[in-house]
């Protein structure tokens, strides 16, 4: 769907970035909401949009499409307001990258057959507006779930909006094999990031110490906004703790070898890892 009225509710990096490119796309009108007076009014100011709602229910008044863009922690009340304030011929999506409770929320809040929710791989570790471009999207995987069978045409029609709007890449998936998907592939590395920064910057020794590329890079992820993350580790926490064991298995495991001191093993470990992470590529990476 190419929508004549979108609106925005959140318009930090990821809610900014999709009124900023559906206007750059020529959606004819762009309304925005934000709690963060800065963020609104810097989206506002750049062009992102057409207009400023002084509230969400205002901003969804006469929408084709909502697109909420806040924490998980908001969007449970969000759903509420817009099943109540947008036009009942409305479609809503979320960008949280927790989708299984976000789906039970639509449908506790009678959105059944006009949600899908949705989870861009395109994310920044950049807080706010700061971190919004005006094509965030374009080639980006997108993961949408449909809220059950009577929501499957609001699924296609969310798809469609993200490839023919946003340009990127839209992936039908369950809700259930998402979040443990995530949980092993976004959740656990963002845990993991946010412990290895703790260790090395709570370590007095090092205070002084320049970080060199190596640590940088394995704890970019842990400068990401801590208040959307208490969400999704927590929200998702049945799949991420499953996931967190086991990497405590491999932890313990070079742990004990280290110990013992034994040169073959742990050479085999690094090359099972590195076979590993040869087989995969990220977004951007060619191996």
């Amino acid at each position: 769907m190419r929508p004549d009225s979108l609106a925005v509710l959140g318009l930090g990096a990821m809610g900014g970035s999709v009124a900023w490119q559906a206007r750059r796309a020529g959606v004819s009108r762009v309304i925005g909401y934000s709690r963060s007076r800065p963020d609104a009014v810097q989206a506002l100011r750049s062009g992102a949009l057409d207009d400023l709602a002084d509230s969400p229910a205002t901003a969804v008044a006469g929408a084709d499409l909502v697109v909420v863009a806040t924490p998980p922690s908001a969007i449970r009340e969000l759903l509420a307001l817009v099943a109540s304030a947008a036009p009942s011929r409305a479609l809503v999506t979320d960008i949280a990258s927790v989708k299984s409770p976000v789906m039970h929320w639509a449908r506790e809040a009678g959105l059944d057959d006009r949600f899908a929710g949705s989870h861009p791989f395109a994310g920044t570790h950049v807080e706010g507006w700061a971190g919004a471009t005006p094509n965030l999207f374009r080639g980006a995987v997108v993961y949408v779930v449909s809220a059950g069978a009577s929501g499957d045409s609001a699924a296609r029609e969310v798809m469609d909006f993200w490839r023919a709007v946003m340009e990127a890449e839209p992936v039908l998936i369950n809700g259930d094999t998402h979040d443990t998907q995530l949980a092993w592939t976004s959740h656990l590395p963002q845990a993991v990031a946010s412990a290895l920064a703790r260790a090395v910057g709570l370590e007095g020794r090092l205070r002084s110490v320049t970080w060199g590329r190596g640590i940088c890079d394995s704890t970019r992820i842990a400068a990401s906004p801590p208040e959307a993350w208490v969400d999704i580790l927590l929200l998702n926490r049945e799949a991420v703790l499953p996931a967190m064991q086991a990497f405590e298995s491999q932890i313990a495991e070079c742990r004990e070898i280290l110990t013992s001191g034994d040169r073959e093993r742990l050479r085999a470990w690094l090359e099972q890892a590195a076979a590993i992470r040869r087989g995969v590529t990220g977004p951007g990476e060619r191996l």
